[in-house]
């Protein structure tokens, strides 16, 4: 009798919300990536049909994550930190190049980014250390855990990809207001940073690169170098306003469709699905985010133990800044940092992450209905 409502309960932990919500996030993707390569002819395997493959392997994932025991998990958090450091330290060396960064790691015909594993690796090794260790002063709650982040944060940082750099903070900064430090202590750790800036902007420590100031100035100054490094950015915006209300449709894009638009499957996907779908597609598209997230928020809000608490604490921490900093780069609220948008941008190592970051989070849910451990 306890085995068998024990096995309805993890099957109702199998949220039928939360999976409909990914897939429909999915979906979009998939469609906006098959619209902007629609035409594209040269060798090789299609864009959407490679999304659709990893998306096969991030659904395995997924599952792999939802059906393992976190606790379980979490025992093996430092060690799959080490690990992820030692490929950070390879791609320095070894890594495969591409337009200026150098961030993957080549299996043969294949290749992945280990900084973005390493942004779910960050998550639990931060949530397995707050729930072991005291929550008494600073160097318990603030210093230790930040020595754990500041590794893989300058081995991120040298690739260069500020924007998984600024995902590990956002991490880092989420957990520290999860167990309890004051907002004034994170406003101290926010101005500090801030006065260290202008060191790394004149390459004292070497942390930005030229195209990485350029794109700050170009989001200081919309006007900046339109037809250099503020082509993205100009482009992006022109796509979105282009949209209107009801968009011009599947393959209409014209900022898209006629390339005018770079990296369209990819860091800017919102903005082909703006200028598609207008001001309603994006409505929805956001009204989905919106959902997944409140649905997260519910998991970590009724975990049943601290662990479960904080790593969905963090993984909606990961998740929500991703969605907020890519959105927000396409419009120009943001300068351009190179964060893919969840589940809709092309990527293998960003979806199999996501995904299984996704399962992991249902994960908590299921160890909660479950009556035991």
């Amino acid at each position: 009798m306890i085995n068998r409502l024990t096995e309805h309960r993890e099957l109702d932990s199998f949220d039928i919300r939360y999976v409909g919500l990914i897939l429909a996030i999915l979906g979009i993707g998939v469609l906006s990536i098959y619209s902007v390569t629609y035409g594209q002819r040269g060798v090789g395997t299609p864009y959407y049909l490679k999304q659709l493959i990893w998306i096969g392997v991030g659904a395995a994932a997924f599952l792999i994550m939802w059906a393992s025991d976190y606790h379980h998990l979490a025992r093996f958090a430092y060690p799959a930190y080490a690990a992820i450091l030692v490929m950070l330290v390879v791609v320095l060396f070894e890594g495969r190049t591409s337009k200026g960064a150098q961030r993957w790691i080549a299996l043969g015909p294949l290749s992945f980014q280990p900084s973005e594993f390493a942004k779910l690796i960050l998550v639990l090794v931060l949530a397995h250390y707050y729930s072991k260790a005291p929550r008494v002063g600073w160097l318990q709650r603030v210093i230790v855990p930040g020595l754990l982040v500041l590794p893989g944060l300058l081995l991120i940082l040298k690739q260069p990809d500020l924007g998984s750099g600024l995902s590990f903070v956002a991490v880092y900064a989420a957990m520290l207001l999860m167990v309890g430090v004051r907002s004034q202590a994170l406003g101290v750790i926010l101005l500090f940073s801030i006065m260290l800036f202008p060191f790394a902007w004149e390459g004292v420590w070497g942390s930005l690169h030229d195209y990485q100031r350029q794109r700050i100035m170009a989001f200081v100054d919309q006007d900046y170098d339109p037809g250099g490094k503020g082509y993205h950015a100009l482009q992006s915006r022109i796509a979105i306003g282009s949209g209107e209300l009801l968009g011009k449709g599947l393959y209409g894009g014209t900022q898209s469709q006629l390339k005018f638009l770079p990296e369209g499957h990819t860091d800017f996907v919102f903005a082909v699905f703006a200028e598609e779908w207008g001001f309603m597609g994006v409505l929805v598209l956001l009204a989905l985010f919106v959902g997944l997230i409140w649905l997260s928020l519910e998991i970590a809000s009724k975990a049943k133990d601290q662990l479960g608490t904080l790593l969905a604490a963090g993984i909606v921490a990961m998740l929500c800044f991703c969605v907020v900093v890519n959105i927000g780069m396409t419009a120009g609220m943001f300068p351009i940092v190179g964060i893919p948008l969840p589940l809709v941008s092309y990527g293998g190592s960003a979806t199999i992450m996501t995904m299984a970051a996704l399962g992991l989070l249902l994960n908590v849910k299921r160890k909660r209905l479950s009556l035991f451990y």
